[in-house]
């Protein structure tokens, strides 16, 4: 065997092909620093409090504000709506958790109040 070859099989002082070093490939996502997974484990834990199937209609803004509050409070900085939507989108499809029309048309519904006919027998009597 020539050096060449050696040199090529033992990387790191494992075998090319050792079970402990695994193949590189392009499917494989880029490894991740330290941070960027304590934010994410943040995140999930997150949502023990905020749920994530909250994040759709009237309430999806005050979970949004909560999971931005608790993320400050946990790294002791800052975090914009932007960022916040960038971590969920990682986990969720946020295109997919918006609220529908028809709920917002809904809310919008406006009826004018008036007190049933029963309430003014009651006080005739």
């Amino acid at each position: 065997m020539s050096s060449g070859k050696v040199k090529e099989e033992e990387q790191d002082g494992m075998s090319v092909h050792s079970p402990c070093k695994l193949p590189l490939s392009s499917d494989s996502s880029p490894p991740k620093d330290l941070a960027e997974v304590e934010l994410e484990l943040k995140l999930l834990q997150a949502f023990e409090i905020y749920p994530p199937n909250k994040l759709q209609g009237v309430h999806r803004y005050f979970v949004i504000f909560g999971l931005m509050e608790y993320l400050k409070r946990s790294f002791d900085r800052p975090f914009s709506s932007e960022e916040v939507l960038q971590l969920l989108d990682r986990f969720y499809n946020i295109e997919m958790l918006k609220s529908d029309d028809d709920e917002i048309d809904i809310l919008n519904h406006e009826e004018e109040f008036s007190l049933p006919p029963s309430f003014f027998m009651a006080e005739e009597s």
